[in-house]
């Protein structure tokens, strides 16, 4: 963030009318300079923190400085349940579903635009995918992206092949169900998430609309067997983020601070 400041990038955390004022921007960074500062000071303090990514693991250390009292632990995901459902199930339609809250900071745009592209390069004798956009809206703001969204599927002449879920979950969209992940190529997807399992793939990390794009074909072109090799080795990889992995974890996390106040 402090980066993103400093070299005055318009985003959703940074208004554009500060990111196009040099005084602005200055009295901002000086403004996160101190505050990073008083927060590295009381973090320091802690006999134990958990956080929930590597890549927070990494950001809270460089922060606070006390590496040996930042423990990683996942957040609990029932996939218990997800885990019994078979793996078997034929691709007749494929479904690329994109779950998240109609926010701004998520590109949902980038996303419909990489499924038009990937419509466009599609072969012939291959199955038509569909695009499933799942999520909520807290306010109108959100309700506007989700109907700029909708004229932006149409302007594609993609709109029969898009579908707008809100405030609705799937059973089968997780990795654990055996669902192949295409994720953004950055923080908790790169670090924790898609990683290989056993020497196995288990899912794409993506960036541009390109490599969405072709991410999307690629496990369209992909043989039965290894799809559902892919998909198997996802599920192991989700098992990390069960609610006994998290039990576990938690529980080695805090023993040693117990140990220390019963003495």
């Amino acid at each position: 963030m402090l980066s993103r400041v400093h070299g005055r990038s318009s985003m959703y955390n940074n208004d554009a009318m500060i990111a196009q004022s040099i005084w602005l921007s200055r009295c901002k960074v000086i403004y996160y300079i101190f505050f990073n500062w008083m927060y590295g000071i009381v973090g320091s303090c802690a006999h134990l923190a958990m956080v929930n990514s590597s890549w927070t693991q990494s950001h809270i250390v460089k922060l606070w400085g006390i590496p040996d009292r930042i423990k990683r632990v996942y957040p609990p995901c029932d996939t218990s349940g997800l885990q019994m459902l078979p793996l078997e199930r034929p691709m007749k339609t494929p479904t690329i579903i994109s779950v998240a809250q109609f926010r701004p900071e998520k590109a949902h745009t980038l996303q419909l635009e990489a499924f038009s592209v990937a419509i466009k390069k599609l072969d012939a004798d291959l199955p038509r995918p569909k695009l499933q956009f799942v999520g909520s809206c807290r306010n109108k703001a959100d309700e506007v992206r989700l109907q700029n969204l909708k004229d932006r599927a149409i302007e594609l002449k993609v709109e029969e092949d898009v579908e707008f879920y809100k405030n609705l979950m799937y059973r089968d969209l997780f990795m654990a169900a055996g669902a192949i992940p295409i994720a953004h190529n950055s923080a908790g997807p790169k670090m924790d998430i898609v990683l290989e399992e056993d020497g196995q793939q288990t899912g794409f990390l993506a960036q541009t609309m390109e490599e969405y794009a072709d991410a999307i074909l690629e496990i369209i072109r992909m043989p039965e067997t290894e799809r559902l090799k892919m998909a198997a080795a996802a599920r192991i990889r989700a098992g990390r983020f069960s609610e006994q992995r998290f039990y576990e974890d938690f529980k080695a996390a805090v023993q040693p601070i117990l140990r220390y106040s019963s003495k």
